[in-house]
């Protein structure tokens, strides 16, 4: 006779159901979940997304699968009203996009699509491109290129440092130099001729604080925040910002700037009263996909690398993204924080597990109900 589950071993079943993160993506037949994995239901004997229609199963009966032919292999049939096994919506746009971000990135320098040629070509309307590209990358067709173009610069003046300065921008794709050079704040954070010498000359605030995640260095250049970093020890934080500009003038923070520095410490400890301030975010063109990718991940909530990847029309660049996240050095402004494994679990966070963890919880935490500084009082 088939083994029967007693009343405790239902009850523990449900009850570790329930405490997966995975189950919340079922009870709300989440469609941005399809693709990350499947369930099962022992009671039917078949397995569905996350966003089936059919009626909501007993957590007690729902098993979880990382695959369709893991769900398969364990004597479970595709539903035949979610057809687990046919592609989604979302990752036929994921593969749309994909296919377009190829067709930007081959194209020769200088000669990057129109919208209208982009779309003519892979036989779809340019607003419906314009739109899953946008919702998939968080950039426009025209601003990915216009980042490609930008890394080809950076190459350029990295790779042949006998070449001008006015070689690089001409190779790059840029069409006119004195254009590239309005634009040069924004492609490069600075000249051209600054960025080869690896941002020689170029003035960078910087101050320590403390908060309940322990020590907070936060850097600034002229364009905005460059650098928010977290540790145990002031001394190592410094040594990394040295690192990451190593040719800067390094310059200790005056009351001013501690006051800046205090509405940074304000935004870790209460991530509802939001950082409005500017940032000056430096990467290449695939980190600067993946970050605002992040920053468009509501506060208290997660998205797993896999789920990052899709939205940014790479479905199988996880590895690449996790280590875009790791890249960042802006902490909390750009939340890679708010980025978990597949099944809920927090790992990867260059600041350390635990403040991963410590910000995830007071993001879901109520608001204070009265001004930090009275609180404080």
């Amino acid at each position: 006779m088939p083994h029967r589950a007693t009343p405790s071993t239902k009850a523990a079943q449900a009850a570790a159901t329930q405490a997966d993160p995975r189950w919340a993506a079922v009870a709300a037949r989440s469609a941005a979940a399809d693709g990350s994995f499947w369930y099962s239901v022992q009671t039917t004997g078949v397995y569905c997304r996350p966003s089936c229609a059919a009626r909501a199963p007993r957590p007690e009966n729902v098993r979880f699968h990382e695959s369709c032919a893991d769900a398969e292999a364990a004597g479970f049939r595709p539903c035949q009203r979610c057809k687990p096994r046919q592609p989604t919506a979302l990752s036929h746009h994921a593969a749309l996009v994909t296919e377009a971000c190829r067709i930007i990135e081959g194209a020769a320098a200088g000669e990057a699509p129109t919208l209208d040629a982009l779309a003519a070509q892979m036989g779809l309307s340019p607003s419906h491109l314009h739109r899953i590209f946008k919702q998939s990358t968080g950039l426009t067709p025209k601003a990915y290129a216009a980042a490609q173009r930008a890394q080809r610069l950076r190459s350029a003046l990295d790779n042949a440092p006998t070449a001008s300065v006015t070689d690089a921008i001409y190779s790059a794709g840029y069409q006119s130099s004195s254009r590239f050079y309005e634009q040069s704040a924004q492609v490069l954070g600075m000249t051209p001729s600054r960025y080869r010498a690896g941002g020689a000359a170029q003035d960078i605030r910087f101050a320590i604080g403390q908060c309940s995640l322990g020590a907070i260095l936060v850097a600034q250049s002229d364009r905005g925040i460059c650098a928010i970093l977290l540790g145990d020890d002031a001394d190592t934080l410094v040594r990394d910002l040295q690192d990451r500009f190593a040719q800067a003038h390094l310059i200790g923070g005056d009351t001013a700037f501690e006051a800046l520095v205090a509405q940074v410490v304000a935004f870790v400890e209460a991530p509802g009263l939001g950082l409005n301030l500017p940032l000056d975010v430096r990467g290449t063109a695939f980190q600067q996909r993946v970050w605002q990718a992040l920053q468009a991940i509501p506060a208290g909530q997660t998205a797993s690398y896999a789920e990052v990847a899709q939205r940014i029309g790479a479905p199988t660049a996880v590895r690449a993204v996790a280590q875009a996240c790791a890249a960042n050095a802006l902490a909390v402004a750009i939340p890679c924080h708010r980025v978990v494994k597949s099944d809920g679990a927090l790992s990867g966070y260059r600041w350390g597990v635990e403040r991963k963890r410590a910000l995830l919880t007071r993001e879901t935490a109520p608001e204070p109900t009265q001004p930090l500084a009275e609180k404080a009082a």
